[in-house]
């Protein structure tokens, strides 16, 4: 046997999780490991007829307190930290009787889980564990000695170094303890973040953010860059969470449009009207309502059909046969909707490499939740943007009022310019984006991007015209200066949407005026950065 290498005598396993344990702990067994455990875990092992002490024959203490106190005792951390070579250690555990424990097996209890079903405070606070982390930092601590496993995805792991040596090896511990501390990190995250929404902490004075992996990917935004994806303890309906029914393995981008995506859409309820959002490079390029999922889809590639080539799809109804019939005619990256029917599903698989997500469900635009990017040397963290347009009292400012028609176009431009990058400019026309201008320093040149990007999609649909004539503006801030404005005017819009604040707000509103234009403000800014 090596001389890193080390043989389980003892195994502590206390689990929330049961998921392969009976089969892990047998074979441990068979190896002559002596099981030790707790509670659930330990019937559940007795009930498969393995021989399993309890905890309390350690420690000479019952469970108690409902379970709040079973494991910490020095004879059971004692026999997880004490170091084997060390002489001092050693003679303290002949002393105390202490015997050594070499595996700790421990899934925490599910904190998370209880969040996400919307469990009442106190039972909250009863599904934070307080032993198992102890547990799990103590074994990883004196990983040269202890294994630690806090995921059932590394029985196997553990099983094949025994049947290979013997024992584990420090690699895998080594291994293991990185695992375990991650764990036990993003566990902490997601209790201290709960906790901060409980006492309504705008800033506390610590922030943590934690995940697990969902996978690795190939690389990152550039082939140059490594990158993995993660799940937060957010239970939110989206990419992370979605099934991939199809198609090859997501890219880094990908994924980050398709969460664009899909939060853009899920800005049009379901059932209202059908919904179709289109995705290039983080920013739509096509939104559209439609009677159904095929005119909606159609009425969006229309806004910008070259952007289109080599998109994200987002839809929130279930995806039909008509519609994916439509989206399968141009190359497309990623389709992502909340279900879909199993003729849509066979169309779809004529193309092996789009993928299809299908993610049960719509987030919820009004849920409060973090958005969390890096600096150099820090973190950002926000609020997420839950503004939505249907709850905010839209103000006239000019002297005309838009018309009923003009009102619905306007609330679907404040809809779509929330989710494009700014400076935003949206032209809209029954129900549809024509024009979209993102991502620009000087907000009249947005302006002008979307009407130009117009007048080649009418260009190459052969129509006489650009559809920003007689369409509604959308600005995702105020308008510092009339020139935007103008811009829009002279592309054809007869009505704005803005948020309004500027010191110049006269000078538009009268700007406005003198164009005939109606214009209402919304009194909040959508930036997106």
């Amino acid at each position: 046997m090596s001389a890193d290498v080390r043989p389980i005598t003892r195994a502590l396993l206390s689990v929330s999780d049961k998921t392969g344990l009976v089969a892990f702990a047998t074979a441990l067994a068979k190896g002559g490991v002596e099981l030790v455990s707790t509670g659930g875990t330990r019937k559940a092992l007795a009930d498969a007829g393995l021989p399993v002490k309890d905890v309390s024959d350690l420690t000479g203490f019952p469970e108690m307190m409902d379970g709040r106190v079973k494991t910490l005792h020095p004879n059971v951390h004692g026999g997880i930290l004490a170091i084997r070579a060390d002489a001092g250690h050693q003679a303290s555990m002949a002393e105390h009787a202490i015997a050594p424990i070499d595996l700790v097996v421990v899934n925490l209890y599910p904190f998370e889980a209880t969040v996400a079903r919307g469990a009442e405070f106190d039972d909250v606070i009863e599904n934070i564990d307080i032993g198992g982390p102890a547990l799990i930092r103590g074994a990883a601590k004196n990983h040269n000695d202890v294994a630690v496993v806090v995921d059932v995805s590394d029985y196997d792991a553990i099983l094949a170094e025994v049947a290979a040596h013997g024992g584990t090896t420090l690699k895998l511990r080594k291994r293991l303890a990185q695992t375990a501390y991650a764990r036990t990190a993003a566990y902490d995250a997601a209790i201290s973040n709960w906790f901060a929404g409980q006492v309504e902490a705008e800033a506390p004075l610590f922030r943590a953010v934690g995940g697990k992996l969902i996978e690795s990917l190939r690389y990152g935004e550039n082939p140059h860059q490594k990158a993995a994806f993660y799940a937060s303890d957010e239970s939110r309906p989206g990419v992370a969470t979605a099934r991939q029914v199809q198609g090859k393995q997501l890219s880094f981008n990908n994924i980050n449009d398709t969460d664009a995506a899909f939060e853009a859409v899920a800005e049009f309820h379901p059932a209202r009207t059908p919904a179709v959002v289109i995705v290039k490079h983080a920013n739509p390029c096509g939104v559209a309502e439609g009677s159904s999922l095929a005119e909606a889809y159609t009425k969006a590639l229309a806004c910008d059909p070259v952007s289109a080539f080599g998109g994200i799809i987002a839809v929130n109804q279930t995806l039909d046969a008509d519609a994916a019939r439509l989206m399968t005619e141009i190359f497309t990256e990623v389709i992502v909707a909340p279900d879909a029917t199993e003729e849509a599903i066979a169309m779809i698989g004529a193309k092996k490499n789009l993928r299809l997500l299908l993610t049960g469900a719509l987030p919820n635009v009004r849920a409060p939740g973090l958005n969390v990017r890096t600096v150099a040397g820090g973190l950002l963290v926000q609020t997420r943007d839950n503004a939505s347009v249907d709850d905010l009292e839209l103000k006239v400012v000019t002297k005309r009022a838009p018309t009923d028609q003009e009102l619905a176009d306007l609330r679907f431009a404040f809809r779509v310019a929330k989710h494009v990058k700014s400076n935003t400019i949206i032209y809209a026309k029954n129900g549809a984006t024509v024009g979209i201008g993102a991502g620009q320093m000087s907000r009249v040149d947005s302006a002008r991007i979307a009407a130009r990007k117009a007048i080649d999609a009418a260009e190459a649909a052969g129509l006489a015209e650009p559809l920003t004539k007689g369409s509604v503006v959308a600005s995702d801030a105020f308008f510092p200066f009339a020139d935007g404005l103008l811009a829009a005017v002279e592309a054809g819009a007869t009505a704005v949407i803005q948020p309004g604040g500027s010191m110049r707000d006269a000078e538009v509103i009268a700007a406005a005026d003198a164009a005939g234009l109606a214009m209402v403000f919304t009194g909040v800014r959508h930036f997106k950065h």
